[in-house]
């Protein structure tokens, strides 16, 4: 396992706080904003985007300086930044697998979505999620503080990531359902494993392969389908699984797996 320091350096973050108190992972403006800029496109554009030309619409100059100040906070909009700079790519690869991707990366920036995916994920197909449930499992995690306003937004916000991303349906009453897992999922889930210090078999028994819900014959078969697609290269034969990723980081940040 990769010290949590040289996993901030990979993009993830830790802590007691997220942009979940404030709004969900804002999917659509990530898919409006990407749909103007390239994979390689550089932090000042983005901001540029947002700030100077208004391509999210923003009523305001404040609201249109929130909003970057959210994505950033969210997704560090920097393609320097080992998972963002992945997330980037995969993008591109797949429209299908969009919405479960920019949950995934989510996850890995945001301490409160994560507080509330035991939660979620511990639901059968079908069942209810009434809001004040998930008020109440952070209200377990962190007794009195938050107020009954803040808890009721935060619950309203981390389930309406978990409906974008396909984990839950319907608007005031929700419930389970199953996301559909595509191999560009599967390639990033690895990834983040792998940028934790998982190997080889471990790789498909991490919290982000968990997350998507799929038997290991299944993820083995996704796996290969991504590996077919050049995302990752896969092989696998009898009980030996060996994953690696070509290309996805420089010699320095190879290097810092192995502080």
């Amino acid at each position: 396992m990769t010290s949590n320091a040289t996993q901030q350096k990979f993009g993830f973050k830790f802590g007691r706080n997220g942009a979940h108190a404030a709004r969900t992972m804002m999917l659509a403006e990530l898919t409006e904003l990407f749909r103007g800029r390239k994979a390689e496109a550089s932090t000042a554009q983005y901001q540029e985007d947002i700030e100077l030309f208004n391509v999210l619409h923003k009523p305001t100059e404040k609201a249109r300086k929130l909003t970057w100040r959210h994505l950033v906070d969210l997704y560090t909009m920097d393609k320097n930044v080992v998972l963002f700079r992945a997330f980037r790519r995969l993008w591109e690869s797949d429209a299908s697998a969009r919405a479960l991707l920019t949950c995934q990366i989510a996850l890995a920036r945001d301490p409160l979505l994560r507080l509330s995916q035991e939660k979620v994920l511990s639901l059968v197909l079908g069942q209810l999620l009434l809001r004040e449930e998930m008020e109440q499992a952070f209200e377990e995690q962190f007794p009195d503080r938050y107020s009954p306003a803040t808890l009721k937004s935060l619950a309203q916000n981390v389930n309406g990531t978990w409906t974008d991303a396909g984990y839950l349906q319907g608007r005031s009453k929700k419930r389970r359902t199953e996301p559909e897992i595509r191999p560009v999922n599967v390639a990033f889930a690895l990834f983040m494993g792998y940028l934790q210090g998982a190997t080889g078999n471990r790789l498909f028994n991490t919290e982000w392969t968990k997350l998507l819900g799929c038997r290991q014959e299944r993820l083995l078969e996704l796996a290969r389908q991504a590996s077919h697609s050049g995302l990752l290269n896969f092989k696998h034969s009898s009980e030996v699984v060996e994953v690696t990723f070509p290309d996805h980081l420089t010699k320095e940040e190879e290097a810092w797996l192995h502080e």
